[in-house]
C-alpha cells in the first residue's frame, strides 16, 4: 500500500490485500488509536482494513495531539486523499465517527476522492449536542469521568504513572470533542449506517438514527448489545453487517431500528 505508507504513517494497514477492491479505514474514539482495530481484518477478508493513527500514541506518542477538531479533520483528508488508490469507506466509533463524518464533507467540499459508505458508531447524530465539557475538571474528576465511560479496563487505572504519561493526549482528545461545532449543510449523497449499543448510557438510539438527516442516499440503523464500548464482544456481528453493505450482499440487514 504505496500511498497509504507515504502519508507520514497516518494509516496501518495489519494485513496487506493489494487486490482488494474496498478499502475500510477505521478512526478511533477518544484516547483510542490503532490498536483499537486488531483483529478487525479476520472479519474482513476481502476488504483492506486501514487503522488511523492519530498524533500522540501508540508509533506517533512523540507527535503533539490534536486538540481542535478543524486541524485534525484536515490532516485525516490530506492523508486519506493521498492514500486513495482505490475506493473505500470510513468507519468511527465515538469521537470518530464526528471525525469521519467531518472529512468526508471536508473532501467534498474539496472535491476530493468521497468514500463508498459512511460507517459511524457509538454517537449522537453531528447537530445534536454533545456530553457536558470535561476541561474544567481537575485530573482526579477527569480521571473518575473515564472510569465511568468504561473505555479503558480496571488494570489501566491501576497503573497512575501510565494515567499520569497519557492524561494530556486523553485531555486533547476530549478537547477535540468539545471544540466541535456543527455547521449545517447539504446532506451527503453516500450511504451511512449508524450502529448503537442497546444499553448505551450516553447515546440512545433515538440520538443515533438521527443521523439520518445527513444523507441522501440509503441509511441503516443497527444496533447491537452492549453498551458504549460493545466493539469487543460483538465484533462479529459489526463485521459482518459491514461487510454485507460494501459487498451489497443479498441477506444485508434491511435498514431501519
Amino acid at each position: 500500500m504505496r500511498a497509504a505508507e507515504a502519508s507520514s504513517g497516518l494509516l496501518h494497514v495489519p494485513n496487506p490485500l493489494p487486490d482488494a477492491p474496498l478499502r475500510l479505514i477505521g478512526v478511533p474514539y477518544a484516547g483510542g488509536g490503532a490498536s483499537v482495530f486488531t483483529g478487525w481484518h479476520t472479519g474482513l477478508p476481502d476488504i483492506e482494513l486501514a487503522a488511523v493513527r492519530l498524533p500522540g500514541r501508540e508509533s506517533r506518542f512523540s507527535d503533539p495531539p490534536h486538540t481542535r477538531m478543524g486541524p485534525l479533520v484536515a490532516d485525516l483528508a490530506d492523508g486519506i486523499a493521498a492514500a486513495a488508490d482505490r475506493p473505500y469507506a470510513l468507519f468511527g466509533h465515538s469521537m470518530g465517527a464526528r471525525v469521519v463524518f467531518e472529512v468526508a464533507r471536508r473532501l467534498r467540499t474539496l472535491k476530493g476522492p468521497q468514500p463508498r459508505y459512511l460507517f459511524v458508531s457509538g454517537c449522537r447524530a453531528p447537530h445534536l449536542p454533545l456530553r457536558p465539557p470535561t476541561g474544567h475538571l481537575t485530573d482526579a474528576e477527569f480521571v473518575q469521568e473515564l472510569r465511568e465511560l468504561g473505555g479503558a479496563p480496571p488494570e489501566f487505572f491501576a497503573e497512575p504513572e501510565l494515567v499520569e504519561l497519557l492524561l494530556p493526549m486523553l485531555r486533547a482528545d476530549f478537547a477535540v470533542l468539545e471544540s466541535y461545532d456543527y455547521t449545517a449543510a447539504a446532506p451527503l449523497d453516500i450511504p451511512v449506517r449508524a450502529f448503537c449499543g442497546d444499553a448505551d448510557p450516553h447515546v440512545s438510539p433515538a440520538q443515533t438514527a438521527a443521523w439520518s438527516e445527513h444523507t441522501s442516499s440509503r441509511f441503516g440503523l443497527t444496533r447491537l448489545a452492549g453498551g458504549h464500548f460493545y466493539l469487543g464482544e460483538q465484533r462479529a456481528a459489526l463485521l459482518s453487517t459491514i461487510r454485507d453493505d460494501l459487498l451489497h450482499r443479498p441477506g444485508a440487514p434491511t435498514p431501519g431500528p
